[in-house]
């Protein structure tokens, strides 16, 4: 599938994104092993999220769908998963893999878990370490580093304390879940803060969570109950509407209810060094019954300065460095993206993709060992481009291709299923028209 992209000249309204992917795969493994039901509202039915529901019903766990979004899980209690009777496939999703290994290192079976060809290259050794010296066996591919693997969990897990070597909300949320069943609390320091979101809703099941300073978290094991979960939208996937409505010449976009956990919201400081001209009206959150704070964003067309990426801002934005790097191309000054290496290991090599893909829109961008440069005040032109199967990648090269001085070509963009299923028709709608038309 291709999209065909033509330049707009303005963007307006208001509108929506989907339910934030890294909440809606914590959602469904919690409730899982919660005891009573669980319902959760706003659930991403992407293809990502969706590989980690079908994970859940195969270890026993009845799903069912009440409306969009909106699933009732029923959970079977910590010792209440069984042995899944085929392998596991995750598909193209690396949090439903590293999570799913954490999962069902606390159980005593085990799990075949495969993916597609991509997150077959993805390493998976940084969160299996960890589960094996709490006792999950790990075994497959580069030692237990890659996909295809099989996990044999421990029938009740040591407890350990565990200092991370990078930042990542997947290793962290990983020893955790091992950690509901461990013989005693689980300790987690990181480097540099990552994202939140399994801290905030193992509270929310009734989990002790204790946080001593920001760097580091204290699982105590025992039971969880079943919740209700709110789902806010996904910032990763606004990110990609904010910088459209800087880029188009007469643009006014307003994202209503998006998830402003501070976890994650380095994109929006960003956008302020950038000097964006961007609101944030918050509306509902923990007060009525959410876990996670929500907010409308809005931004207008306006003339940007460059800025530095770098350290621990990151872990808090580096799904939205695609979109960011398209954005940097057309600021005053040049860009610096640095300390985020971890790029080269997602859905594809993003520094070098960006680099790749963008030069031959006219943009020069210099690919760096860990990140990129990217001068500013350049112009993009239409051409014909590839995403490599990278969702972020195949939404980023569209939104560049709408400010292109002609018509774009986006190959492989079926990815876009995966974290933004509507992402289309949100960006006609703001559009007035047809400024992406999908092609077989």
């Amino acid at each position: 599938m291709n999209f065909r992209v033509r330049p707009v000249r303005r963007l307006a309204g208001e509108c929506e994104v989907p339910g934030d992917k890294s909440i809606s795969h914590r959602a469904a493994l919690l409730g899982a092993i919660a005891d009573g039901p669980t319902e959760v509202q706003g659930y991403l039915e992407g293809e990502d999220c969706l590989r980690t529901l079908t994970a859940i019903q195969m270890m026993g766990v009845e799903v069912g769908k009440k409306g969009p979004g909106h699933y009732r899980i029923g959970g079977v209690g910590r010792d209440g998963l069984s042995e899944p009777g085929d392998v596991v496939d995750c598909g193209n999703s690396g949090t439903t893999a590293r999570l799913l290994i954490g999962f069902v290192a606390g159980q005593p079976f085990w799990t075949l878990m495969t993916g597609d060809e991509s997150l077959r290259r993805r390493p998976m050794k940084r969160v299996a370490e960890p589960l094996t010296r709490m006792g999950a066996t790990i075994v497959g591919r580069e030692d237990g580093g890659r996909l295809p693997l099989a996990i044999r969990g421990a029938p009740r897990p040591r407890a350990i304390s565990y200092t991370t070597p990078m930042a990542s909300a997947q290793v962290k949320s990983a020893i955790l879940l091992a950690g509901l069943r461990a013989d005693g609390p689980v300790t987690v320091r990181e480097p540099a803060p990552s994202r939140d979101h399994s801290e905030v809703m193992l509270r929310a099941f009734g989990a002790r969570v204790e946080r001593t300073d920001p760097l580091t978290v204290t699982l105590h094991p025992g039971p969880l109950r079943g919740t209700a979960v709110q789902v806010p939208g996904d910032i990763s996937s606004a990110a990609f509407l904010l910088v459209a409505g800087l880029l188009v010449p007469d643009a006014r976009v307003i994202v209503r209810r998006v998830g402003v956990n501070p976890t994650r919201t380095g994109l929006l400081d960003v956008l302020a060094a950038m000097r964006a001209p961007l609101t944030m009206t918050p509306h509902g959150g923990a007060t009525d019954g959410a876990a996670e704070p929500m907010a409308a964003l809005g931004v207008s067309t306006a003339p940007l300065a460059a800025t530095t990426v770098a350290g621990a801002l990151i872990p808090r934005l580096i799904d939205e460095i695609p979109a960011l790097a398209v954005l940097a191309a057309t600021a005053r000054g040049t860009t610096e993206i640095r300390d985020a290496a971890e790029l080269r290991v997602k859905e594809s090599d993003r520094i070098a993709m960006l680099a790749r893909e963008l030069a031959k829109m006219g943009v020069r961008i210099e690919e760096r060992a860990d990140g990129l440069a990217v001068p500013g005040g350049q112009r993009f032109h239409g051409a014909r481009v590839a995403s490599a199967g990278d969702h972020r990648m195949a939404m980023a090269l569209a939104v560049a291709a709408l400010v292109a001085d002609g018509e774009t070509v986006i190959e492989d963009t079926a990815c876009v299923q995966t974290s933004f299923p509507t992402f289309v028709d949100t960006l006609n709608a703001l559009a007035g028209g047809e400024a992406i038309t999908v092609e077989p």
